[in-house]
This record gives C-alpha cells, sequence and structure tokens, in this order.
C-alpha cells in the first residue's frame, strides 16, 4: 500500500507501509462482534467527552462531519443533533449496526483506518473519539484524516491519558493482583509507531501530520457506573483488558473478580455495600486545522 505522508511543507511524500500491523489485526479480533457488550459497559464511559469534542471541532449545522471510528454512534448522533451533514465509520460491523440505530441520519460506512474511501477535502469537519488508541500507526493515520478534511477545516480527537486516573486503571489492579498474564500477541504498538500520551505529545502528533494551530488540554471527568455493569465489558472480553481477562484459566478469572470487588470498594457511592461505583478518568481532548 502507498500511503501519502504529510511533509511538514505544505504537501505530501509517498511512501510504502504494510496494510494492516499485528497490533490491528489484533484490534480486529478484540472488537469482532462486541458491539453491544461495548456499548453497554466501555461506550457510556465514552460517550462522556462527546459535548467537548464536537465544540472543539466547531461542528455546527451544514457542517459535512466525519465521525471516524463511530462506535455506537455516540458522536454521530450528537453532530446530528447540531445540524450537521454526518458520515459515520467503522472497521466493526457490529459497531456500526448500532450507529444506523443511534444515528439513522447519518450515512454509515464500513472501512478502516489508515484507508478511507472518501475523496480528497471531502469534509469539512473530522472528529475521532478515543481511535488513536486502536491503530498501528497513528502518525500515518492522522495522515489520512488530514487528507480527507478540506483546506481550513478543523479536526478534533480525544485518548486516554498516558498517565491513567485511579478508576482506568481498577480493573487492570484486579488482574494483576490475581496473577494473570497477558499474551504475548497483545503487545503494545512499536515503539517506532508511539509517541508520548501526554498534552504536548499528542499536539506534537498532529503538527507533524501536517495540521495547523494544533492544541491540546486534559479533560478529567469521574464516570458513573455499578459494580457488575464496570465488570461487563470485559468479561464479555471488549478491548485488550477483555482478552486479557478471558486468556486466563478460570481459577485466575475468579479470583480477578474477587480482587476486582474488594478494590472497587475504593471507588463505592451511596449507602454501604451498594453497587454503585465513580470511577475518575483522565482523557486528551485535541484539535487542529489543515
Amino acid at each position: 500500500m502507498i500511503v501519502h505522508r504529510p511533509s511538514g511543507r505544505g504537501g505530501t511524500v509517498a511512501w510504502a507501509v504494510p496494510q494492516h500491523t499485528a497490533f490491528d489485526a489484533n484490534e480486529r479480533t478484540a472488537w469482532a462482534g462486541r458491539g453491544d457488550a461495548y456499548a453497554a459497559s466501555f461506550g457510556r464511559l465514552c460517550a462522556r467527552p462527546v459535548g467537548e469534542l464536537l465544540d472543539a471541532a466547531g461542528v455546527s449545522a451544514g457542517s459535512r462531519v466525519l465521525d471516524v471510528g463511530t462506535g455506537p454512534g455516540t458522536v454521530a448522533a450528537g453532530a446530528g443533533a447540531r445540524g450537521a451533514r454526518v458520515t459515520a465509520v467503522d472497521a466493526e460491523p457490529s459497531m456500526l449496526e448500532l450507529a444506523r440505530r443511534n444515528a439513522p441520519q447519518a450515512r454509515a460506512v464500513l472501512a478502516a483506518l489508515p484507508e478511507l474511501p472518501f475523496e480528497d477535502g471531502e469534509f469539512d469537519v473530522v472528529v475521532a473519539n478515543f481511535v488513536l488508541n486502536h491503530v498501528g500507526r497513528p502518525l500515518v493515520a492522522l495522515g489520512e484524516l488530514r487528507r480527507v478534511l478540506r483546506p481550513g477545516g478543523r479536526i478534533a480527537l480525544t485518548i486516554w491519558s498516558g498517565s491513567p486516573a485511579p478508576g482506568q486503571t481498577l480493573v487492570p489492579r484486579a488482574l494483576r493482583a490475581a496473577g494473570a498474564v497477558r499474551p504475548p500477541h497483545l503487545g503494545p504498538l512499536d515503539p517506532a509507531d508511539d509517541f508520548p500520551r501526554t498534552t504536548d505529545g499528542l499536539a506534537g502528533l498532529l503538527a507533524a501530520a501536517g495540521l495547523r494551530e494544533a492544541g491540546c488540554r486534559a479533560v478529567d471527568f469521574a464516570h458513573a457506573t455499578t459494580v457488575d455493569e464496570w465488570w461487563s465489558g470485559p468479561a464479555s472480553g471488549v478491548a485488550t483488558v477483555g482478552l486479557t481477562l478471558l486468556a486466563q484459566p478460570p481459577e485466575i478469572r475468579a479470583a480477578a473478580r474477587g480482587h476486582y470487588e474488594r478494590l472497587a470498594g475504593e471507588f463505592r457511592t451511596g449507602p454501604a455495600g451498594g453497587d454503585a461505583l465513580l470511577l475518575p478518568h483522565s482523557a486528551l481532548l485535541a484539535s487542529a486545522v489543515r
């Protein structure tokens, strides 16, 4: 595959990269058929910064908006409610089915970064809510998003912070306490493709992709959930944490659940012994102009 990567001088240079990395292949496996499980658990969490994301992107009535990695269509629905003309893209069919239901006004397209089936400059706005976490070559993916954005158009995106808040580490802590071992094929990005998950690191990545006026800020919030709801995502194999859990023998999975319930006590709210949790999270919100 030939990818046109921004040169940093206003143009692009063509370079050859594999269509998918091993990281991308693992991501496809992690999400396959799990749209409903995601929407009922982590999807509610990822919906929290949608309003701020759309504000940062300047989404308004009549805007041609691309929502890439739409998931269950939460961002697409929010953009549509503002009167935008929305195209929603996801690589996972079960997610796209939900997006069609939740954002029926949007054009829904099955496609995956770093190759999108759109013309150069087709959109006024591009938004990506917690998407760069799930691609093998973030800079190449951003180059593709830049390509489909018109000159002067805005891009806004979110990722999880590299300094996770305590609520984000609850399930991983339980897995570690149980002695769970992460399967080797679920490794991190190749260091050559990774970037610092900080405000400066994400803003720098946008600039390296040839985008202008890049800025980034932290978005901190507490997510209200329950003990069973928060566990349901990993227990259904959602994302890397879920695949790690399901890869363990039954006794380790049971131990992880026990440690989870113990550690969840740090975040319980309401009456003693209740199931309500309030989990602190930290994300990064960045925006730029082509």
